[in-house]
């Protein structure tokens, strides 16, 4: 039984060392992106018959060919993991990171492949609708439905368009745009909102989905309808999921009982903590809401910090310890309170929360730039078992995305810096 009890123990103390190291966040970011890039492939696969193509453009219509790689998949976790490897470029100044995203954009729109997967994409909805579409490789180009088929790819689109012009990226940008704007389902009040699993529930998620395209879509065109559809999203969400006991965001309110979901799920929030940053960032300085936008983004920067557990990562469900420590949420707030503090719109005391996030995400991240305890994707469900139970995964957009992001605001970040007591005593004087 002791050997047991030892060989469980020794097992415990491997799995820990191969998830934590020592890098900085610079080298973490470094090793991550780099993974990435090794391991995209740009090729497509017969699943049928194990058959690999560089091109499907002159492929007779097989409905088994699929892209290979993860990485090429079009998928709003590939957007925001697009958006932080040109971060952290810019960071870099190393121009392979945004030259890899504009080779993933070339491989969709410009190398004669995509009009494959759009004849496999009619015959599939001619036979079986929506339900045989999901099945498909870059279904979600052709969907367009909602804001995870092109939100925050068409975000990343659009910051690629602004440094590598090219007119079938400004298509698809401009098409996003038409969505958004006149297809989306939307509230009365014009707050965007999904027809399930409820009619017309309000998903704190889609924040990002929305403002990440919203705010770039405004810097690139100067148009101030954006910047004023994004504030009001922001504004309308916290009405709609804050929760003042706690102060942190339910996962969802559902209009048609008037009801919020059962869940303060840390990715969600990490969504809307997220997508004000980015907002703010990209947000003219004289905006006339922007002062609104920087007081809610203040709210709940010092709801989530309540949060934080003991190792410096966010649970799975914020306010349940019990729930499991995850890094997607856990790198969301990181990066956004770094921002926050670097713009001023925190206090620098936030940085000590970013600095202990950074020490938890390192535990979470191997030598090698492996990233795991990454929350698989979630949707909403009436009971907490169901986040309680979500699966995690190792290496997926889902989660490299948020964390370089996070990793790439701590490679500048100030230190934290205590005022001591006793530097101040001498401000200390008796008036009479």
């Amino acid at each position: 039984m002791k050997r047991i009890f030892f060989s469980l123990a020794l097992l415990l103390a491997v799995t820990t060392l191969i998830a934590q190291t020592n890098m900085t966040a610079r080298e973490a970011a470094v090793k991550i992106a780099d993974r990435i890039l090794a391991s995209t492939t740009y090729e497509f696969k017969n699943t049928k018959t194990g058959e690999t193509y560089k091109s499907v453009k002159k492929l007779p219509l097989d409905m088994n060919v699929k892209v290979a790689c993860k990485y090429n998949n079009w998928h709003y976790t590939n957007g925001v993991t697009n958006m932080a490897l040109m971060e952290l470029g810019d960071k870099l100044a190393d121009k392979k990171y945004e030259k890899y995203v504009l080779k993933n954009m070339n491989f969709v729109f410009n190398e004669g492949n995509l009009e494959f997967f759009r004849k496999q994409y009619d015959e599939a909805f001619k036979q079986d609708g929506w339900n045989a579409v999901r099945k498909l490789s870059w279904h979600m180009i052709f969907r367009g439905k909602r804001l995870d088929d092109n939100g925050p790819m068409g975000a990343s689109l659009i910051e690629l368009q602004m440094r590598y012009p090219n007119q079938s990226f400004l298509d698809y940008v401009n098409e996003t745009a038409e969505h958004l704007n006149y297809g989306e389902p939307r509230l009365v009040d014009g707050t965007i909102a999904r027809i399930w699993p409820h009619v017309n529930t309000i998903w704190a998620d889609d924040a990002f989905m929305a403002i990440s395209f919203l705010a770039r879509m405004g810097k690139m065109t100067g148009d101030e309808k954006y910047f004023n559809d994004a504030a009001n999203q922001v504004l309308n969400y916290t009405r709609y999921l804050w929760c003042p006991e706690k102060q942190i965001y339910y996962h969802c309110y559902h209009t048609d009982n008037k009801e919020h979901g059962v869940a303060h799920w840390s990715r969600a929030n990490g969504w809307v903590f997220m997508a004000q940053a980015d907002l703010l960032s990209m947000m003219p300085k004289d905006h006339p809401m922007r002062e609104a936008v920087i007081e809610n983004f203040r709210q709940q920067a010092s709801g989530v910090a309540r949060y934080q557990g003991k190792n410096g990562l966010w649970h799975q469900l914020l306010d349940k310890e019990d729930s499991y420590e995850e890094i997607t949420g856990t790198a969301m707030f990181v990066f956004g309170i770094v921002r926050g503090v670097k713009e001023g719109w925190l206090h620098p005391d936030f940085i000590y929360v970013a600095e202990q996030g950074l020490k938890g995400m390192m535990k979470k991240i191997s030598d090698s730039g492996d990233v795991t305890s990454i929350c698989v994707g979630t949707g909403i469900m009436p009971s907490l078992v169901y986040y309680y139970n979500r699966p995690t995964q190792e290496n997926d957009p889902m989660g490299e995305g948020p964390v370089l992001r996070a990793l790439v605001e701590m490679i500048d970040a100030p230190k934290y810096t205590e005022i001591k007591a006793e530097e101040q005593y001498d401000k200390i004087v008796v008036k009479k």
